[in-house]
């Protein structure tokens, strides 16, 4: 792809910039254009860092997207990109000021707090563990111990949605469905709410169907592959559809939903148990 066809958003951060990557991967995502590339400037400590990184956007035609909490750092971004013509976009001050103006506190300004070692953090490094190690029903005894449980077919987004799980904290096994394999008795354990819920995963047989396809292409194998055929899926889908029913738990179709939609369902549902 040639460099000049290339659109840039350039993210800068006095701590990480894993905050306004976020913002700016989600705003891309709404938009048909493929040849976006997100450049992550993190650990900004000095003005001439960002004088020299407006430069660059004004230089490329790009805009920038950026957290910086110390209010120097704030206002040379703001000064430099009106001078530079470059559009700047403060991610978290409206909201550092909005929290200002309504509670009449005082921000600490102090880079990188998201990413504090407390025991949010511990638990989250924890949940991460907990889902590699209970993936793809590696070990049934994970289902007992976690706090989200995911089931359906082979390539529904469980592992992916697991580790985003993980990453906001949650302990989450999941477990894959095949016909010719009978459900562990641990899937079928009452729970208690707060503790525990299961959530089954479906999509279309059409757009698993190209998934499938795709990931044998991956692997280097036959895509005529049973795996990859419609009457294997739509038996496989049969077989889920049936014991999900049986289950009695909340059924997502993730066909055309981001991994971020479905969590976000999914925290829904976890947060009705608790409440």
């Amino acid at each position: 792809m040639p460099a000049e066809d290339q659109k840039i958003i350039y993210v800068c951060s006095d701590a990480v910039g894993e905050t306004a990557e976020a913002v700016a991967r989600a705003t891309v995502r709404q938009f048909a254009f493929e040849n976006v590339r997100i450049k992550r400037y993190g650990g900004i400590k000095q003005e001439e860092e960002v004088r020299s990184l407006v430069l660059e956007a004004a230089r490329t035609g790009g805009f920038i997207a950026y957290t910086l909490v110390q209010p120097e750092l704030r206002e040379t971004m703001r000064e430099e990109a009106i001078r530079a013509e470059v559009k700047a976009v403060d991610v978290m001050g409206p909201m550092m000021q909005a929290f200002i103006d309504t509670f009449n506190d005082s921000p600490k300004y102090k880079p990188g707090l998201l990413h504090e070692m407390d025991d949010h953090y511990f638990r989250k490094i924890e949940a991460v563990e907990f889902a590699v190690r209970y993936d793809d029903g590696k070990d049934v005894r994970g289902l007992l111990h976690a706090q989200i449980v995911l089931v359906g077919v082979s390539r529904t987004s469980k592992t992916p949605l697991s580790i985003y799980l993980a990453h906001k904290g949650y302990r989450t096994a999941n477990y894959p469905l095949t016909p010719e394999v009978k459900p562990p008795a641990e899937l079928f354990l009452p729970t208690v709410p707060g503790e525990r819920i299961t959530i089954g995963l479906s999509m279309q047989p059409e757009r698993l169907l190209k998934i499938r396809a795709e990931r044998l292409k991956a692997l280097g194998l036959p895509s005529h592959a049973q795996y990859a055929t419609l009457a294997r899926i739509e038996e496989e889908l049969r077989f889920s559809d049936e014991l999900l029913k049986q289950l009695g738990c909340p059924v997502i179709d993730v066909t055309e939903r981001a991994i971020e939609e479905t969590a976000g369902i999914i925290l829904e549902h976890w947060q009705n148990t608790v409440s």
